[in-house]
């Protein structure tokens, strides 16, 4: 008797108002192994999971696990059958410690009141078995991004799930990081676990999948064994046409004679827990440059992005745009002056979730749409329809709040809104993080045609091979500084990869 799959999803329907995100869905997925779902955004791979998990009810169709059916379950009784999804947003309170997280809902108690010391040896003991270390006092808020993902992974085994949901869950972790998730994801798997795994980069699927279903516009489209097709193949599945992966190195560009548009110049920006994150660094960025900054995430890209933008104050130092001394000025004002910035977190720093997507798409911007002091409702509304078609927003209603869409298409509103604006130098932190092969070409493209046209742009990625395909020069940041600066055709990974661990270092031109 042949068993049945761990999951099977046929025919599912889920509608958001005039919104279809499923349309006649399927899903199967074998017991006991990694299964990739991918899709371009917005192509309703969360959704699916979401009724699969019991967050929303389907409008039709049938959702089975081992082989009874429980569509229209809720997550409680998913959770009781052992499923358990991790989301692409971190769901922790970080003023908690990471056993009061795990245990969270589920606390053991001791004499009617909540018993700590067995919530930490129960998740130290959950550690040790899964792999998953992380200091089960620490408070989350000191954790750092890899280790709250652990965290989250943490909370789904400690409520006894043997079907793993993980909706991309390296966007925000470092290579290291990710190597050491799949380790965990296999030893997961030899043990009987099933996890389905929605990601956007192709080069994982092929790294840790073992069949793959492929999701356009909330239909599935193709289902394939990993070991038969190639990221070209999946590329070509989710999009619908050839989509061009291969890394391209950036021409030789001649820069003499003209000053630099961002300046910097021995910066020192305190971290949350350090003295210096920033570590006395200086370098410039010139007119016509993608100047990309490698490095394991942690290393004080973060700080200096956010105080070159203003977000936060430099100790020391000075930031000159275009000759003029911006340190001491607000990020509306650095605005004005030719400042545009991408940040690392689309939801603190990036948008007003609850705000609608015509609105996100003109903050900072509100006094170019008004009319007699008043904002100009019919311009915003057609600057709204030309960037989500510029920019392949979906859904495509402008008065739909931000948090409604897919974290890849709040990923693209921000883009629009920054290159759409009137600037000279832009601040890029990781452009492309949770979007889709197709998006990422389109947001490639989008930033080499500004340093074709003379701005100056300063890209952060944890994604090595986008700092490689996409810059001009490349510096790379260990500890607070930079610990070299090479020219395109000097770079790979090979070259790089010891920078970035703190294995080599020389003193940076």
């Amino acid at each position: 008797m042949v068993a049945a799959p761990a999951v099977r999803m046929t025919a599912i329907d889920k509608r958001f108002g005039p919104v279809l995100a499923n349309r006649g869905a399927n899903l199967e997925v074998r017991t006991g192994e990694i299964h990739a779902l991918v899709g371009e955004n917005g192509a309703g791979k969360s959704t699916l999971m979401k009724v699969l998990s019991g967050m929303f009810p389907s409008d039709a169709g049938t959702v089975a696990v081992g082989g009874r059916d429980v569509t229209g379950w809720n997550t409680a009784e998913a959770i009781a059958a052992g499923v358990g999804m991790v989301h692409q947003h971190f769901m922790l309170v970080p003023t908690l410690t990471v056993a009061e997280n795990v245990v969270l809902g589920r606390e053991p108690v001791s004499v009617g009141t909540f018993d700590r010391a067995r919530a930490i040896q129960d998740v130290e003991r959950l550690c040790q078995q899964s792999g998953l270390i992380v200091p089960a006092d620490r408070l989350v808020a000191d954790l750092s991004v890899g280790e709250a993902q652990r965290v989250e992974i943490l909370k789904t085994l400690y409520r006894g799930a043997r079907i793993l949901l993980l909706d991309e869950p390296t966007a925000v972790l470092s290579p290291p990081e990710v190597t050491e998730l799949w380790n965990v994801l296999r030893q997961l798997r030899d043990g009987g676990a099933t996890i389905i795994l929605i990601t956007h980069k192709l080069d994982e699927v092929m790294d840790i999948s073992e069949r793959i279903t492929v999701m356009r516009q909330g239909e599935t489209v193709a289902k394939l064994a990993t070991r038969e097709t190639s990221p070209e193949g999946i590329a070509r599945a989710m999009v619908g046409r050839e989509v061009s992966l291969a890394v391209q190195v950036a021409a030789s560009r001649e820069r003499r004679g003209a000053p630099p548009a961002l300046d910097i110049r021995n910066l020192i920006v305190r971290g949350s827990r350090v003295e210096r994150a920033v570590n006395d660094v200086s370098f410039a960025v010139m007119p016509g440059e993608i100047f990309g900054i490698a490095g394991v995430e942690g290393n004080g890209q973060t700080e200096l992005l956010e105080a070159i933008a203003g977000l936060r104050g430099a100790t020391h130092g000075s930031i000159l745009l275009n000759g003029t001394n911006i340190t001491a000025l607000s990020v509306r004002a650095r605005g004005e002056a030719g400042l545009s910035h991408i940040p690392e977190d689309r939801h603190r720093r990036g948008l007003i979730l609850d705000y609608s997507i015509a609105d996100n798409l003109i903050l900072g911007q509100q006094q170019h749409f008004t009319h007699a002091g008043v904002l100009d409702a019919a311009s915003i509304a057609a600057h709204a329809q030309k960037e989500i078609a510029a920019y392949d927003i979906r859904p495509t209603d402008a008065s739909l709040p931000a948090r409604a869409l897919s974290g890849g298409n709040q990923q693209k509103i921000v883009i629009a809104r920054e290159l759409s604006r009137t600037f000279t130098t832009l601040l890029a932190a990781q452009p492309t993080r949770g979007v889709d092969v197709g998006a990422i070409e389109f947001i490639h493209g989008e930033l080499r045609k500004a340093r074709d046209a003379g701005k100056a742009v300063l890209l952060v990625s944890a994604d090595l091979r986008e700092v490689l395909t996409l810059s001009d020069r490349i510096a790379v940041m260990y500890g607070g500084r930079f610990v070299a600066v090479l020219a395109r055709a000097e770079a790979s990974e090979e070259v790089l990869g010891p920078y970035m661990t703190g294995a080599k270092r020389e003193v940076a031109a």
